[in-house]
């Protein structure tokens, strides 16, 4: 992407004026509030943002301070998300699966100075729960939903917030929207990284917008079509690939707080769902489910799903099963923006299975060797990217930058894959993850793909574990499929006659439920505790 391409990009808040302008009469937002049904048209999405945009002016938020949301899914995390963007403000979404004290570490690392939380939430009170580790600096928090606990002493609810501001010129608040920059940061989401603890990526306007266009595009939204967002706000796949490519494209955010399948389902059915991403597990957990059968999801059109290496069999499942007829496939991390390639719906099937795609325009992909040298085609080594949306850099952390950011410009995923002589790149897995058994590097991801072909398999997840005498040998963690039978010796038999002997899992685990983050990923750590 040249310097000119980019600097014709716009911003979020541009994003929804033009939305305004050219969705009005369709909804932008559908959402239950307090029993209530409450769509938002896109020509009233500008005013009903502008209103947070306002609050916050009123309660000193400056362009470039940074604001928290620490709550599920909702209409109004979208609200307070645009309306903090609109006021120049810096987003910082928080994981909702995390604990006050790490909370309150992001809180006090990114410098908000609001926050916006959830009432009551899975039986929990989210506000009781950072009371006491709420760091000072934060003199904003707003409820973004009822709380059982009437004692909201420090809290000020939605309806106090927005009355707020109606003090505040509007004029002012649009002043705000447009003086926001392409190259200004849109938001700080803190992850893991290629490494270490979570760290704050910092990304820019510009670089979501670009991006999310091709997205859109390529999947070939239309304007009125029905996304239902599982995948959760505060990740980039529930953020960017969700609702803000909603924006982009005119189609209608539908927020779930949590993945139900039985919820999921109904939602289809009675809402007409059109659009469903997510990771794999989402849809393993679709097709295993007892309504499949009776359940009308005719109205499916788009799925697409990536963060790990896809098990062909379930491709050809979520098409012939789901009836999804554009099925496809991408790749990207936090620190790229969350996208990096995709398949075209016009791929054949085999390459969607097995491809993650090539790399959107503006984006260089490259396979390196340890040395940082370039790989010919078909050799596996570490994926690295380059281009208009590499994250501007870890929030005031200049080595842990330097060391994902080499000088050449690289951004080095520490994730493993090949590129072919097209240019389609194949996930292999991430180099934390790899075992190596006996002097055989081995692949978790790799072989988890053809544990998914058997017929008694659900889900499955290999970990590495230690060994005396081969150094680490591989343990399946292993679903089995409703009424079906299997044990550990037929399994091992069966994955001898169908991979490598050294990707042979020495060691199988039943579980009924392999143990998933928010974002519905699976928690290898916590496999490796229970070992």
């Amino acid at each position: 992407m040249s310097e000119q391409e980019f600097s014709q990009a716009c911003s979020i808040p541009d994003v929804v004026f033009e939305a305004a302008e050219k969705y009005a009469g369709i909804a932008a937002i559908e959402d239950v509030l307090e029993d209530k049904h409450t769509p938002i048209d896109y020509a009233d999405l500008p005013g009903q943002t502008f209103s947070v945009c306002r609050s916050l002016i009123h309660f000193g938020i400056e362009a470039g301070d940074r604001v928290a949301i620490w709550a599920p899914n909702s209409a109004r995390w979208v609200l307070a998300a645009l309306g903090l963007q609109m006021a120049g403000a810096v987003l910082v979404p928080v994981n909702t699966r995390m604990k006050a004290r790490e909370v309150a570490d992001i809180l006090v690392r990114s410098g908000a100075k609001a926050l916006f939380i959830v009432g009551d939430f899975l039986n929990m009170d989210y506000p009781q729960l950072i009371f006491q580790d709420c760091p000072e600096s934060v003199g904003l928090k707003v409820l973004l939903s009822p709380r059982a606990n009437k004692n909201n002493i420090g809290l000020v609810d939605w309806d106090r917030f927005i009355s707020a501001g109606e003090n505040v010129d509007s004029g002012t608040a649009i002043e705000r929207a447009r003086s926001v920059k392409a190259d200004d940061i849109s938001d700080i989401m803190f992850t893991s990284g290629t490494t270490g603890s979570p760290k704050g990526v910092m990304s820019r306007h510009g670089a979501c917008t670009y991006a999310f266009r091709q997205f859109a595009q390529t999947l070939g939204l239309r304007p009125g079509d029905r996304y239902l967002v599982v995948n959760p706000f505060f990740h980039a796949f529930g953020y960017k690939a969700g609702w803000l490519t909603s924006l982009i494209a005119g189609a209608t955010i539908i927020p779930q707080s949590v993945f139900d399948a039985d919820q999921v389902f109904q939602r289809i059915e009675e809402e007409r769902i059109n659009i469903l991403p997510g990771p794999p597990t989402l849809y393993l957990s679709l097709l295993d489910h007892p309504r499949l059968s009776a359940a009308d999801i005719s109205s499916l059109r788009v799925a697409v799903t990536g963060a790990s290496t896809i098990p062909p069999v379930l491709i050809e499942r979520m098409r012939t099963e789901l009836g999804i007829a554009t099925v496809t496939t991408a790749y990207g991390l936090t620190e790229c923006g969350g996208l990096a390639t995709i398949c075209s719906p016009d791929d054949d099937a085999r390459t969607v299975a097995t491809t993650s795609g090539r790399a959107i325009a503006g984006t260089e992909v490259a396979v390196l060797d340890p040395d940082g040298n370039p790989l010919p085609a078909n050799a596996s080594g570490e994926i690295c990217l380059r281009g208009f949306h590499v994250m501007g850099g870890y929030l005031d952390n200049p080595d842990a930058t330097s060391e994902a950011i080499d000088d050449d410009g690289w951004l080095h995923t520490g994730d493993v894959g090949v590129l072919d002589e097209q240019g389609y790149l194949k996930i292999t897995d991430r180099l934390k993850d790899m075992f190596i058994n006996g002097g055989f590097n081995c692949y978790p991801a790799e072989i988890e793909a053809i544990l998914a072909t058997h017929p008694g398999i659900s889900q499955s997840a290999v970990i590495g574990v230690p060994d005396e005498r081969m150094g680490e040998v591989g343990c399946a963690f292993v679903v089995v499929k409703s009424g079906q039978q299997l044990n550990a010796d037929d399994l091992i038999r069966w994955s001898r006659n169908n991979m490598a002997n050294y990707k042979v899992p020495r060691h199988v685990r039943f579980v009924s439920e392999l143990p998933v983050n928010a974002s519905n990923k699976v928690v290898k750590a916590e496999l490796a505790a229970r070992f």
